[in-house]
């Protein structure tokens, strides 16, 4: 066949120049939806479905052009966004953004890595290593929870507080059941797993509860004290009650912040209790541990080291974008030996000497997230994260002050870090009546708990772009809803 009749392949791939335009149109696109976003409301007010006809119903044979993609955001996707970062979004937590951690995205993507092993990329391991050191030192974890301690410590990015507790209970699972063995060694794997209890607050998370269920083991939800809080003496209590009836304690939740009111367990009671009992204690600090950057709130971590393993989520309100969530194990042989499945293609000749991080977790892949909190810590500092810390709270105590000079309102619980739970006076149908006429006006979004038969709505300030007026506007908000509430119930 003669060569010079054949035409060349044509490229799929985008190449460099068409990247840049692309890159630097999306990135002007981002900068401008991110600095006018609290001109958009903050609800979308589209129905399920309405996407769908927007679209073909098959993707295209030929290429199309990138700048029809662009013009589609505005089309197809911001009707249907709930904008997380304005001002007047006040629902669950916090999820931070910022644009160093942005372009570190941008530049993980590049790289592309699969960080599972350290020969997979030295770089990707190596940063997660000493970046969990800088932020364990930044909110004051006691040196054993660290790698550079020269122990066994060490810290690993998660993908979510969730995992993190699934992973420290496995770990603890397989602890007790080697202890267990020795002591009984007539007792096969499934006698001892049939005897497992764990613990927790009946204030914590769903999650904990879920990873009793994905664990296979029993999760006794504990009462807590009028202020929300899990005491020592009720987990010490709970134990002695299983001991007597054969059964094997092994694992116990403290949770810093819950979701509900943001209250603190008592660590420096549950801690001593669980060490006493050869009781795994992990700390669930999954939102308000960012604020342990900030000294006047390492109070609230009393007996942090009593912790067998500590999680907290950057990607909640450090201005680290999802996903980044951070754990510190004191002796992470117990989890690594859990999950250490070693197949010949992923041993390699330097195993031993650095973390082979997916014996750290549940999946296998893992993306080069530290690059995230290195562009942040370096580019804000530990000052300007400590001062958007404390913004957040002080946003909070203003819009508590609005609350509590309007007698129709109360505050439902004490005013932790950056939420505000309130109430109308009167029955729970009165406060959901308000909230379904907020989030109906459109101009703020909220959510609501419910804490011993009580119904009360959740404030928390939850975008870096707030400023005091910002505050003012979503109270304001909120007396409208009422008076309109309030006038209808007395027709």
């Amino acid at each position: 066949m003669d060569c010079e009749n054949k035409k060349p392949l044509e490229s799929i791939d985008m190449e460099a120049p068409e990247f840049k335009d692309f890159a630097k149109s999306m990135v002007d696109y981002i900068a401008n939806y991110l600095e006018n976003i609290r001109d958009r409301p903050v609800l979308p007010s589209v129905t399920p479905g309405y996407l769908r006809p927007l679209i073909p119903e098959n993707a295209p044979d030929k290429p199309e052009n990138w700048t029809d993609v662009m013009a589609d955001i505005e089309r197809v996707i911001m009707p249907g966004v709930t904008h997380w970062h304005s001002p007047r979004f006040h629902a669950y937590f916090p999820t931070a953004n910022s644009y160093p951690a942005i372009v570190a995205d941008m530049l993980s993507g590049a790289i592309a890595c699969i960080g599972f092993t350290w020969i997979a990329s030295p770089a990707c391991t190596e940063l997660e290593v000493v970046m969990l050191d800088w932020l364990g030192k930044m909110i004051g974890l006691p040196e054993e929870f660290l790698a550079c301690s020269g122990g066994k410590a060490g810290g690993v990015i998660q993908g979510t507080a969730s995992e993190a507790t699934l992973v420290a209970l496995l770990g603890a699972k397989a602890k007790t059941i080697q202890r267990v063995k020795a002591e009984h060694p007539d007792w096969d794997d499934n006698t001892i797993v049939s005897k497992l209890i764990a613990y927790s607050s009946n204030q914590a998370h769903s999650s904990v509860e879920r990873a009793g269920l994905l664990g296979g083991v029993r999760m006794r939800s504990l009462k807590a004290d009028d202020n929300l809080q899990l005491r020592g003496e009720t987990l010490e209590e709970a134990i002695k009650k299983d001991l007597d009836e054969g059964l094997i304690p092994f694992y116990a939740v403290a949770t810093l912040g819950t979701t509900n009111t943001c209250a603190f367990d008592r660590l420096d009671e549950l801690g001593p209790v669980g060490n006493r009992h050869n009781v795994w204690i992990h700390v669930d600090a999954a939102y308000a541990g960012s604020a342990f950057i900030c000294p006047e709130y390492r109070p609230l971590m009393k007996g942090i080291e009593t912790a067998d393993s500590f999680n907290f989520n950057p990607h909640k309100w450090m201005l680290v974008n999802f996903d980044c969530s951070a754990m510190w194990l004191k002796d992470p042989n117990w989890v690594v030996n859990a999950f250490n499945v070693d197949p010949l293609y992923l041993k390699h000749d330097q195993q031993g000497s650095a973390p082979d991080y997916r014996h750290w977790q549940i999946p296998l892949g893992r993306r080069f997230r530290a690059l995230k909190l290195w562009f942040v810590l370096r580019l804000y500092g530990v000052e300007n994260l400590q001062t958007h810390i404390r913004r957040h709270i002080g946003f909070a105590n203003q819009f508590e002050e609005s609350c509590k000079k309007d007698e129709r309102f109360e505050i439902f619980s004490k005013v932790q870090m950056g939420l505000v739970c309130f109430r109308l006076k009167g029955a729970n149908e009165i406060s959901e009546a308000l909230l379904k006429r907020i989030n109906g006006r459109g101009k703020i979004h909220l959510v609501p708990s419910k804490v011993n038969d009580t119904y009360f709505l959740r404030m928390a300030v939850c975008s870096r772009f707030t400023r005091p007026e910002d505050m003012d506007i979503s109270w304001n908000e909120v007396s409208e809803a009422a008076t309109e509430v309030l006038k209808e119930q007395k027709k």
